[in-house]
C-alpha cells in the first residue's frame, strides 16, 4: 500500500454565496495547500461539512480536487458514515473516480459494539482495493474506537492506520507500541501533533494546515530530523492558533480564518453559521500574530 503522506489537510470545502459547492475554488484552495505543504487532502471529513452534503456533490469534489491535484498529493476520501451499506456504495463509488484511500469514520448516533466497529469496518474495506484510514472521535461520535479493536482492525490488509482523536495518550502510545510496523498513526488533533509524532506517530490530519501548512510541516520536520528542541519550540509558538481554532464548533473559525486573510471560500452551510462576534474579538488579535500562509 502507498504512502498517503505525514501532512494531511482535513480541508475545507469552499461554497457560493447561494450555499452551491465552489469546485472551481476548490480546485484553486487544493493546489494552495499542496503549495504550503500538505502530503494529502481529506475531502468530505467534518471539517469539510460532509454531514450537510449530498452523495453526488460528495463524488463530483472528490473527482475536482484530484483531477486539479494529480499525482502531486493523495485525495483520502470520506465515505463512511453509520450505514455500513451506504458508506460501501460510496466507497465503492469513490474508488472508481480515483481517489487514493478512503476514510473510515467511527459511527456517531447508534454507538455499536466494538465487534459490530470491528466488522463494520472490516467489510468496508473489504469492498474496496485502496486503503482506508480509521477515524477516531469520541469528541463527535460519543464512541470511542479502543485501542485493542483498532490493533486487530490494523491486521486487515488495506487499513494502513487511524487518524487519532480520542486525546488518550496512553491509548495512542499502545497502538503505535503494538500495531504492525507499517501501520500509521496520525494524530487527529493539531495541538497534540508534537506529542503524538515524539512518540512514534506518523504524522497529522490538520486543521491548521488549511492556513498556516508551511508552519505545520517545519515542526514535523524538525521532529523527523530529532531536532527536539527546536520542534517543541515551533509547537509551543503555534499552540494558541492550533487551540484558538476550535474556540468555537471546527470548521466555523478556520472558515473566517481563511476568508479573513483574503483566500475566500464562502460562508458556512447550515447548520453551521458564521462565527460569533465574541468569537471574533478573541481571535482576531491571535490570527494577527501570526502570518498566514494562505491569503
Amino acid at each position: 500500500m502507498k504512502d498517503l503522506g505525514r501532512l494531511i489537510t482535513a480541508m475545507v470545502t469552499p461554497f457560493k454565496d447561494n450555499g452551491d459547492v465552489d469546485f472551481d475554488r476548490a480546485k484553486e484552495f487544493a493546489l494552495e495547500l499542496v503549495r504550503t505543504g500538505s502530503d494529502g487532502l481529506l475531502i468530505g471529513g467534518t471539517t469539510g461539512e460532509s454531514p450537510s452534503m449530498s452523495e453526488d456533490g460528495k463524488l463530483k469534489l472528490f473527482k475536482s480536487v484530484k483531477d486539479a491535484v494529480k499525482d502531486t498529493a493523495n485525495v483520502i476520501a470520506g465515505t463512511t458514515d453509520n450505514n455500513t451499506i451506504a458508506s460501501i456504495d460510496l466507497s465503492k463509488k469513490a474508488e472508481r473516480l480515483g481517489v487514493d484511500a478512503i476514510l473510515l469514520t467511527v459511527p456517531a448516533y447508534n454507538k455499536p459494539t466494538q465487534e459490530g466497529l470491528y466488522r463494520h469496518f472490516k467489510k468496508i474495506s473489504e469492498s474496496v482495493s485502496i486503503p482506508g484510514i480509521l477515524y477516531n472521535v469520541p469528541s463527535r461520535t460519543s464512541l470511542n474506537m479502543d485501542a485493542d479493536t483498532t490493533l486487530r482492525l490494523a491486521n486487515i490488509d488495506n487499513i494502513v492506520g487511524v487518524k487519532e482523536a480520542s486525546s488518550d495518550p496512553d491509548q495512542i502510545t499502545n497502538i503505535i507500541s503494538e500495531a504492525p510496523e507499517d501501520f500509521k498513526v496520525w494524530s487527529g488533533n493539531d495541538n497534540e501533533t508534537f506529542s503524538i509524532m515524539s512518540t512514534g506517530g506518523h504524522g497529522v490530519v490538520s486543521v491548521a494546515s488549511n492556513i498556516i501548512g508551511s508552519q505545520v510541516k517545519k515542526m514535523m520536520g524538525y521532529i523527523l530530523d530529532g531536532q527536539t528542541e527546536l520542534a517543541a519550540n515551533e509547537h509551543k509558538r503555534l499552540l494558541l492558533f492550533f487551540t484558538s481554532i476550535f474556540w468555537v464548533t471546527n470548521p466555523i473559525p478556520i472558515r473566517y480564518a481563511l476568508n479573513r486573510s483574503g483566500f475566500n471560500i464562502g460562508p458556512p452551510r447550515l447548520p453551521m453559521v458564521e462565527a460569533p462576534e465574541d468569537f471574533k474579538k478573541k481571535f482576531d488579535p491571535v490570527m494577527d500574530s501570526y502570518k498566514m500562509d494562505i491569503s
